[in-house]
């Protein structure tokens, strides 16, 4: 069993910048603003050779009930109720304030193990802080500064004295996922415009409180990623940060917020659009999914808040009609009305992720390629470029995700764009391969293979 480190204190006393530290990797945003982690994140360490599981938490804070920051709290009290372990941060220049004192009685009184960390401790100025901290009745402080890396190793031992120790659990400090293990989680990102619902689809396919909702717009501001089990098939799944139009998006948080949403889809390898089905299809939706498809992931839209459409198989062929029309460079594309709030379609949802995850891995044969390459050039020849015929020779997929192929044809440079796009759509026709880019260069020149062969 995996141990659960949580990472708890009052708010920008450094703690999402240690869990960055502990992970070995730059997962949590961090900014000098308070406030800027809401939900709680999780990642794997390693604590010397053994295998934890760290839990970032939001700054615990005392409020009125039914605000966002009570919200807050409370994910903070599930993840300190979940952990076996309690890592507790103050601020060593500020010293001990009112807020670390309940929150210390907090720590104590849920008898788990406390490791009390005295944060930003970088020169002298910071002693007097440090010597308060005995006042909170934790035991020894453990002076560090997250920022510059110092003291971690002292915290570290203290941590791995109170691990408790499994031989399933002891890991190599270079273990990673490769490309080729079909084991690990399938990555999926869940992206849209603020306010579409995207953590309260989270939670319904969680089918629990797992993460901050509300009315409020930009609740979400980093990415989240949450471990589920859909069917058997083990998922990671990354709740991001509403993307709004670039002119709109402000300094600070928000910039943060949308950067952490763009590395969630170029991590991913599924991602869900979220779009509103009483606005669908805004112009920032569509820049949203030709970025996916830039980026080379597999596509899904989910139409959120179908429960409030009145005739909806009409307004389902609508919608399929504009996409077509709107997203012509994911031709194909799944669409999927659901309604979050009441946790319905969220079947088809997932078996629509699984079905474009096929497709987006898939591997077609050579043979069959330049077979409907020579059926292709029938129907349709290359055209003549001053008077002379661009000749395509073969094709070959070299990769999938996405599904890439390159065809040698002379003079390849000459070739026009309209006539990538007649293949491209071949492909999609033939092959069948929807909701997923296509990548599909030409170079010049005969079949390389073949020119190997005659060199024998």
């Amino acid at each position: 069993m995996v141990m659960k480190i949580a990472i708890v204190g009052r708010p920008n006393v450094g703690k999402s910048t240690l869990f960055n530290r502990l992970t070995g990797k730059r997962l949590a945003l961090v900014h000098e603003k308070p406030g800027l982690t809401r939900d709680r994140r999780e990642a794997d360490a390693v604590i010397r050779s053994t295998k934890v599981q760290l839990v970032d938490t939001a700054g615990l804070e005392e409020t009125s009930d039914g605000s966002i920051q009570a919200r807050m709290r409370g994910q903070t009290e599930a993840a300190l109720a979940d952990a076996d372990i309690l890592l507790f941060v103050i601020d060593a220049r500020a010293g001990i304030l009112p807020p670390d004192e309940v929150f210390a009685d907090m720590a104590r009184s849920s008898g788990k193990p406390v490791v009390l960390a005295a944060n930003k401790c970088e020169g002298h100025a910071t002693q007097s802080g440090l010597y308060d901290a005995y006042s909170l009745g934790m035991g020894d402080p453990i002076a560090i500064s997250a920022e510059h890396g110092t003291g971690l190793g002292d915290l570290v031992n203290v941590l791995e004295l109170l691990i408790t120790k499994h031989p399933e659990d002891e890991v190599s400090a270079h273990e990673d996922e490769g490309e080729g293990d079909e084991t690990r989680p399938l990555r999926v990102a869940i992206v849209g415009r603020p306010n579409a619902g995207k953590s309260t689809l989270v939670n319904a396919i969680l089918g629990e409180e797992r993460l901050i909702t509300g009315p409020e717009a930009g609740i979400t501001r980093d990415s989240i990623a949450v471990e589920l089990n859909w069917k058997g098939r083990e998922i990671r799944l990354f709740d991001t940060a509403g993307l709004r139009r670039k002119k709109n998006v402000e300094s600070g948080p928000e910039h943060l917020s949308v950067g952490d949403a763009l590395r969630a889809i170029r991590f991913a390898e599924i991602v869900i659009l979220l779009i509103d089905s009483q606005a669908p299809f805004e112009k920032q939706d569509l820049q949203i999914a030709d970025l996916v498809a830039q980026e080379g992931r597999a596509l899904v839209i989910a139409v959120n808040k179908w429960d409030l459409v009145s005739d909806k198989k009409e307004r389902l062929k609508e919608l399929q009609f504009e996409i077509e029309r709107l997203v012509p460079q994911v031709k194909g594309v799944r669409l999927v009305p659901l309604s979050a709030l009441k946790e319905s379609g969220l079947i088809k949802l997932m078996t629509a992720v699984f079905d474009v995850n096929e497709t987006w891995n898939r591997r077609l044969p050579t043979a069959a390629l330049n077979r409907w390459l020579g059926e292709a050039q029938e129907r349709h020849p290359p055209p003549a470029v001053s008077g002379k015929r661009i000749r395509m020779r073969y094709m070959t997929q070299p990769n999938a995700r996405p599904p890439t192929f390159v065809v040698f044809a002379s003079r390849a440079e000459k070739l026009p764009e309209s006539y990538r796009r007649y293949l491209v759509q071949g492909l999609r026709s033939q092959f069948d391969l929807p909701a997923v880019p296509i990548r599909l260069t030409f170079k010049k020149g005969k079949n390389p293979y073949a020119a190997k062969r005659g060199r024998k």
